[in-house]
């Protein structure tokens, strides 16, 4: 009788399963298509985005795309960080192409760090787990799936979509394929505007989706050296000038620095709508001071209160920089020679690396420490626009998937490859449809996941938002 009941209870199972997949049979052609892509391995130091891409490009041709119109590249001292480009052809000659940008690359991920294989896509509880699946591979997936199903459902939208799915995202100093195109293949990816990483849906901890957020606009990462050097001794001998100390010092200032507060239409955006959930949610204090920062970005006290009530969003009001690394001394037995210290700043839109490393110099007034502008990723932009042609697919999209939750801009506080492509003329906005857990997923961490449902979700609202798009006068 148990058997039996078990054998129900199975059977039973087996037919949501198989009517989830008659209701969308394509779904389990994105799932071939995700678990592909995330298992294969794109770290840069032992996996490939070359043949990621590669894997991709085939499936698009089986869908029916021309080669013609799938490009395959790679930089020649950069063999497995290449990318590709795929073109679905639009009707209308004279309407700007529309790009999907996702960068395929993952941060590195040690088996014995995790409590599963992190290039083995699992699913356990409700969540799909990999290095990955969240950070941008779900993007990625998404974008392909969306241009295979437009391709097989015979559909040509009257813009042309662009795909490109890139490298070197998550490493700086790493050959970047975004950058790479915008400098040598314009062409590819040249587009009225972009779709990217950066935003999405955020839920809180019991689950409960709050917002969904539209990036316009974001902050540039850039690292800078503070050093000093002297000429050391004995360790029996102790100097006041001790090279360690004097960074000490240094790296205090640094701490106590204060940026001044600046707005963009996206956090000021942010900061109206989050007011209101805020005041529902019964801190009066926290929404009325929402309301004075964007009345008067110069309220010390308002800013104060918004920037101690979450730290992303003091992040969101102005530069931000914090030491990362530090390197000082020789031997044990010895006076240090010289100490250095990374200091990692994420720069608002709009001003310039030298500007803030200017601000350091002054904040520091030491002449005895040096600070160095490292490598420059690329230019620090102003936000793309927020335009009603933008926001209001999202928000009449959003209304008729999850009524109640509200659309909001924001300005990202990280970086993402959409820093290359604002910078050479092609407004790029963050847009996912994903909604993330207040952890994000552990996102660069240890076990990152995504809610099976919270991906489907997306995928289905991205499919038919470009679709929206693609067919905008």
């Amino acid at each position: 009788m148990k058997s039996r009941f078990v054998l129900g209870a199975v059977t039973a199972m087996l037919a949501c399963v198989q009517s989830a997949y008659a209701a969308d049979p394509t779904e389990q052609q994105f799932r071939a298509l995700y678990k592909e892509l995330v298992e294969t391995n794109t770290t840069l130091s032992s996996g490939s985005c070359t043949l990621a891409a590669e894997r991709i490009a085939a499936r698009l041709k089986t869908a029916g795309f021309p080669e013609s119109d799938l490009h395959l590249f790679a930089d020649p001292a950069h063999p497995k960080e290449g990318g590709l480009v795929a073109v679905l052809p639009g009707r209308d000659p004279k309407a700007k192409a529309i790009l999907l940008l996702a960068h395929i690359d993952v941060v590195e991920a040690k088996r014995e760090d995790w409590t599963r294989d992190p290039f083995t896509l699992i699913e356990e509880d409700g969540k799909f787990y990999a290095r990955g699946v969240v950070d941008d591979k779900a993007q990625a997936a998404i974008w392909a799936d969306s241009l295979i199903r437009f391709k097989q459902e015979g559909y040509k939208p009257r813009h042309t979509l662009k795909m490109a799915l890139t490298c070197g995202e998550e490493t700086s100093g790493a050959f970047n394929g975004a950058e790479w195109l915008t400098k040598n293949r314009r062409d590819l990816i040249d587009a009225g505007y972009a779709l990217n990483e950066g935003a999405g849906g955020e839920l809180n901890a019991a689950g409960k989706r709050i917002t969904m957020t539209v990036q316009a606009g974001e902050k540039v990462s850039q690292n800078y050296r503070l050093e000093v050097t002297n000429r050391g001794g004995h360790s029996s001998r102790p100097m006041k000038d001790n090279a360690i100390y004097h960074l000490a010092g240094a790296l205090t200032k640094v701490q106590g620095y204060e940026f001044p507060i600046q707005l963009t239409d996206g956090s000021k955006g942010y900061l109206n709508a989050m007011s209101k959930i805020q005041l529902e949610a019964g801190h009066k204090e926290v929404a009325d001071a929402m309301l004075a920062v964007v009345k008067n970005p110069g309220d010390t006290k308002a800013v104060a209160t918004v920037s101690n009530a979450d730290t992303s969003w003091a992040a969101m009001l102005h530069t931000t920089c914090v030491a990362t690394l530090l390197d000082a001394g020789h031997a044990t037995n010895a006076l240090p020679q010289r100490a250095r210290a990374n200091i990692n700043c994420r720069i608002f839109p709009g001003v310039t690396q030298e500007t803030v490393r200017q601000a350091l110099v002054s904040a520091i007034n030491d002449p005895a420490v040096k600070v160095e502008t490292l490598e420059i990723r690329g230019e620090n932009s102003a936000p793309p626009p927020l335009t009603r042609a933008i926001m209001e697919p999202v928000e009449k999209l959003t209304a008729k998937t999850w009524p109640g939750v509200p659309v909001m801009p924001i300005l990202q506080s990280g970086a993402t490859d959409g820093q290359f492509l604002n910078a050479a003329g092609i407004p790029t906005y963050g847009i996912s449809g994903i909604f993330l857990t207040p952890d994000l997923g552990n996102i660069h961490g240890l076990n990152e996941y995504i809610g099976v449902q919270s991906l489907m979700e997306g995928r289905v609202f991205l499919h038919e938002l470009v679709k929206t798009y693609a067919e905008q006068n």
